[in-house]
């Protein structure tokens, strides 16, 4: 081989070898710009601020491009990058936006927007749930949320008791809470006020504030407008109707529900207190779960000298209603206060499994009581 040659296949050899070079350097920069467009497109799904829970206000109008919402969302400070939101939206083949009025937050994912503009509403994921049964108490309510949050019982009941916080929930549902709250006679403000049933948060650990609010828009959708819609009567001291105010609604609704195991029952029981305020305004109501929570202690059986306790929630000692609800009503408790049976019964007691048997006199209940109980 010439030595020229040589120098030509020597020549051709790095060329093709700085070739490579230059294709594998090109390659790995695709690459490269690929993974970090991937990150950059993947991060920028993720919610602007996380924490930041405050709603803005946006307008999508009928027919809006995908590029005018994304634009729209990244002017509000809702989304950081409007061409990523709107590849998001090309990728995911997501369209058909509802035109309205949204309250969006800079804590809102892409798909968490997008499902809100596709539904018309605003979409947030439920990330804790925690259910209340009927009948319940604050303090056993305060339990509840210290075994499914890190919120201390202790911490929940002294929050939920503090005027001022009242005050402020006032604030925000003045036709629910009114000044019969802070009558000093009342143990918990915002007792039978918590409607008990199962709530969804898109808050990983909600503050006592937010669980609270919760409850008493809950009660304000489902109790307020059965009272205002069929009022109810019950009977004064003077023996004339007058409609009952809404706190006399929860408070009778309570006792009815810590009475109760059917809908019947409630319906017969709730007669027997409205005879007996109708009767004779001077015959308490002597209702045991009230004996209960004077004593503020669960007990299976409640003795004579239990009732003798003095406190103004005690309906052996005190006549009509006591001064607030001693737990927390479902709708069935509701409607029977609203609705209580046409009856002439007077009395009414529990056998040990718990079904009731009422009476019309109090030799009948006392035949009723040696029959069902044994004394």
């Amino acid at each position: 081989m010439s030595k020229r040659n040589k120098e030509i296949r020597d020549t051709a050899s790095v060329s093709r070898f700085a070739s490579a070079i230059i294709i594998g350097l090109f390659l790995l920069g695709i690459i490269i710009a690929g993974i970090a467009g991937l990150f950059y497109f993947t991060s920028s799904q993720k919610p602007l601020d996380p924490d930041n829970k405050a709603v803005t206000k946006v307008e999508i109008l009928p027919g809006e491009s995908a590029t005018a919402i994304g634009e729209k969302l990244e002017a509000n400070h809702i989304i950081k990058n409007s061409t990523m939101f709107k590849y998001y939206l090309k990728f995911n083949n997501i369209s058909d936006f509802k035109a309205g009025k949204y309250e969006l937050s800079p804590s809102m994912t892409f798909e968490h927007i997008s499902k809100s503009l596709q539904k018309g509403e605003v979409y947030l994921p439920v990330l804790f749930k925690i259910s209340f049964p009927e009948g319940i108490t604050l303090d056993e309510i305060g339990k509840i949320v210290e075994k499914n949050t890190s919120i201390k019982a202790a911490d929940f009941t002294k929050q939920i008791d503090d005027p001022a916080f009242v005050k402020k929930m006032q604030k925000k549902h003045p036709k629910l809470i009114t000044k019969d709250v802070f009558n000093k006679e009342i143990k918990h403000p915002l007792e039978g006020y918590l409607f008990p049933a199962t709530y969804d948060f898109t808050e990983k650990n909600p503050t006592v504030e937010q669980i609270v609010d919760k409850m008493l828009t809950a009660t304000q959708d489902n109790a307020f407008p059965l009272w205002d819609k069929y009022g109810g009567v019950l009977i004064n001291e003077a023996g004339q109707e007058k409609r009952m105010s809404f706190h006399e609604f929860l408070t009778f609704s309570s006792l009815i529900e810590r009475e109760a195991s059917g809908l019947t029952d409630r319906a017969k029981i709730a007669s027997v207190f409205i005879n007996r305020m109708e009767e004779n305004p001077e015959m308490p109501l002597q209702t045991d779960p009230t004996v209960l929570y004077a004593l503020g202690r669960h007990k299976d059986v409640t003795y004579e000298q239990d009732t003798k306790v003095d406190d103004p929630y005690n309906t052996y000692q005190n006549v009509g209603l006591p001064p607030g609800p001693i737990a927390a009503s479902g709708t069935e408790s509701m409607e029977s206060a609203l609705n209580p049976a046409k009856t002439d019964y007077l009395y009414f007691l529990a056998d040990k499994n718990g079904k009731n048997y009422f009476a019309k006199t109090l030799e009948e209940h006392n035949a009723n009581k040696a029959k069902y109980i044994g004394f």
